[in-house]
């Protein structure tokens, strides 16, 4: 490397080590958040089984994957899809896309499917 370029394959081996250092320290979280909590999506309620579990993912809160405490209050489980739409929704809101900057763990949601539902009750009798 003297002439100030990489040794050819420096590159491949770096991104390699690379990788296999993050998928070492996703599957230490992973397995305990499995432990942890129940094998359902926190976003849309889907229930996983082992033949399916592979699409269920570790959600960081706080999109810092280094903080993994060990109670796992910085992990959700969602299913790709909902993950996928988390990521996509906070990738707008740090470029300035989305409508307002939501903190950490809130949600935009504006339906409210009980909220009559004491009413109902009541009117039931």
């Amino acid at each position: 490397m003297a002439d100030g370029k990489a040794e050819p394959g420096t590159l491949d081996r770096i991104v390699a080590a690379a990788r296999r250092v993050s998928e070492e320290r996703e599957q230490g979280y992973r397995e305990q958040a499995l432990k942890l909590y129940p094998w359902i999506c926190g976003r849309c309620g889907r229930e996983f089984t082992r033949t399916n579990l592979r699409e269920l993912t570790v959600h960081h809160r706080d999109h810092d994957h280094d903080n993994n405490p060990p109670d796992g209050s910085n992990w959700e489980l969602l299913c790709v899809y909902c993950h996928d739409n988390e990521h996509t929704r906070h990738a707008d809101r740090v470029r300035g896309h989305g409508a307002t900057l939501e903190a950490p763990g809130s949600s935009n949601a504006t339906h409210r499917p009980f909220a009559d539902l004491a009413r109902r009750l009541k009117s039931d009798r």
